[in-house]
């Protein structure tokens, strides 16, 4: 019987566009705690890490019990405002949907997901785009320091009991990337998100357009028969 292989996927700006989403929950937290709200470059530099790594770097001089405020602020703005609509305010890139059910039917092949999201957001953003029972392991920033310590990529091997050299993680920032490397996965990077190209090539093995090229990422980096 053939080894079983692992695909990852981190899921803002790389399953979904949350973009608009997250900041606008940025602005409304910032504003409400009388705080500058950054930039969107600024909130595209950040979009990954867990979110009291991600107040720190959008603006450093918050005191700690300002960056909890902060902290505290973006969750509930971002939960009041994650509904039904999401589906239209952070829709899933072209083509994604699809990508997932192939490689889902590949006997093969188990998928997983590793997001700065919390289990609530990640829940929610599952059932908002019906991914239900797609993914065999799933870590969040709940429970594991920020990318890109490889700590969620580790975990998801315990789960499935794959081997690293075994694993893809595929996403769209040099967190995801880097998180990669450290936990001894093949990198597949994504041109459609949140980090530039450029920044990304050094941690990435292979990068795609779309996802029509990720099938094929995938089928040479694990070995995998047509």
């Amino acid at each position: 019987m053939a080894e079983l292989k692992l695909v990852v996927f981190d899921v803002d700006g790389t399953l979904i566009d949350s973009l608009a989403h997250i900041r606008g929950a940025m602005k409304t937290a910032f504003d409400s705690c009388g705080h500058r709200p950054p930039t969107e470059a600024a909130v595209r530099s950040i979009i990954g890490l867990s979110l009291p790594e991600a107040m720190r770097r959008l603006d450093p001089n918050l005191t700690d019990a300002e960056l909890v405020e902060v902290v505290e602020a973006y969750k509930n703005s971002f939960n009041r405002s994650e509904t039904a609509e999401t589906r239209q305010d952070a829709p899933m890139f072209p083509g994604a949907r699809a990508a997932l059910d192939r490689l889902h039917k590949r006997d093969e092949l188990l998928l997983g997901v590793a997001t700065g999201k919390s289990r609530r957001g990640l829940v929610r953003m599952m059932g908002v785009h019906g991914l239900e029972g797609l993914f065999v392991t799933s870590q969040v920033a709940d429970n594991h320091p920020s990318k890109p310590h490889p700590s969620m990529l580790e975990q998801c091997l315990y789960d499935t009991g794959v081997k690293p050299q075994n694993a893809v993680i595929v996403g769209d920032t040099t967190f995801d990337m880097e998180m990669g490397r450290n936990a001894g996965f093949h990198t597949v990077g994504v041109r459609w998100g949140y980090h530039a190209q450029a920044d990304l090539a050094p941690f990435t093995d292979i990068m795609i357009d779309d996802f029509d090229g990720l099938d094929a990422a995938v089928t040479q980096l694990l070995g995998l028969g047509i």
